[in-house]
């Protein structure tokens, strides 16, 4: 028997699946590209028995998060580029608080105000730890509506499993555009049980919820515990979809948005004959290192697509420690790459491979 499907935006989607995964609490303040998702939590989630509560600014909906989370309950927040920014501050605090939440960024065009078409111009600020502080989010990077439905699911369970903020990284198009989704009911894995929560509870010990350390060896433990809890996020939470062929020379890598692109642009590549091959990140940290590490001993050359003038490009550097070639094709300011650009430039890697 067929899934029942819904035609619904990615916005849409991912507010829903956050109401199924057991969100009861949202906090938001209103930015574009990313209104459906507090409007469709406005209508949705008091009928499932949450509440949503329209913050008068990011810092104040990002502090809302704090509380909920410090209480023990499932809780969201959504807003695009600037207004991640704003929250920046309440992020960190949340990170070294070790309180579980998922956070959305439909990114847009920047920097400042920018604009309200799609970027991919904050990935630096979402892996690399945009507040202040050693600190890391897990971030998730869906390339589907219907990935914007399940990922955020996953990312409610992440989030309890590690006691840490999970990032959903989106962009406008994602947001905005419209593709069938499947909605199964959500089977949450075995989570520890949150006996930290601030929940007043009797009979218990007291719980402190804080990330204020004024001794530096106690600041210094913390730091080194949060960092084995990354380290063990990079062991066991790596995901990525490939697609490379026997004898690949050329391996794109991409995410969200451009990765849908480029799936054609392989396709195009090779009906023409050529053997290339696709790697898209789904978790852009833990990113997954050792797997383009291993592929790029084996191609002659890597190009990273991206909608941003060269971020995640340093990451897939890294990873191949100059194995091989590595460039980069990108488009910025809201400017969505064509496919005939990609495979323009992938044409001109191809044809200097045989010079």
């Amino acid at each position: 028997m067929k899934k029942k499907q819904v035609l619904m935006k990615g916005n849409e989607a991912m507010a829903e699946g956050a109401i199924m995964a057991g969100c009861r609490y949202f906090f938001g303040y209103p930015i574009t590209p990313q209104n459906e998702v507090p409007a469709h939590m406005a209508a949705y989630m008091p009928r499932a028995g949450g509440v949503f509560i329209q913050a008068e600014s990011e810092l104040a909906a990002i502090n809302m998060v704090y509380g909920a989370a410090g209480a023990g309950a499932r809780v969201m927040t959504s807003s695009s580029s600037p207004g991640i920014s704003l929250k920046q501050e309440g992020i960190s605090y949340l990170v070294g608080a070790e309180l579980p939440c998922v956070i959305a960024n439909i990114m847009r065009g920047g920097p400042g105000l920018g604009g309200i078409q799609p970027s991919q111009s904050d990935y630096f600020q979402a892996v690399k730890g945009g507040g202040h502080g050693d600190y890391r989010l897990i971030v998730l990077a869906p390339d589907s509506v219907q990935e914007m439905a399940d990922l955020t699911m996953l990312a409610f369970d992440l989030a309890d499993v590690y006691r840490n903020p999970v990032m959903i990284l989106g962009d406008g198009n994602l947001g905005q555009m419209m593709e069938p989704v499947s909605f199964c009911k959500f089977r949450k894995r075995k989570l520890p049980p949150k006996d930290w929560a601030t929940t007043g509870t009797a009979g218990r010990p007291r719980n402190i919820v804080k990330s204020l350390y004024l001794i530096p060896e106690q600041l210094e433990a913390h730091n080194r515990k949060l960092y084995r809890k990354f380290q063990t996020m990079k062991r066991r939470e790596v995901r990525f979809e490939e697609d490379i062929p026997e004898g690949c020379e050329l391996l794109l890598t991409a995410f969200g948005t451009t990765a849908r692109i480029c799936r054609d642009v392989v396709d195009k590549l090779r009906q023409r004959g050529h053997k290339v091959g696709l790697l898209r990140p789904i978790t852009l940290f833990p990113f997954p290192e050792e797997r383009i590490k291993e592929v790029s001993s084996r191609v002659k050359a890597v190009m990273t697509v991206e909608m941003n003038m060269g971020q995640m490009v340093d990451d897939v550097r890294l990873a191949v420690e100059g194995r091989c070639p590595v460039h980069f094709c990108g488009r910025t300011g809201g400017m969505v790459p064509s496919v005939e650009e990609i495979v323009h430039e992938a044409g001109k890697i191809l044809r200097g491979m045989k010079e």
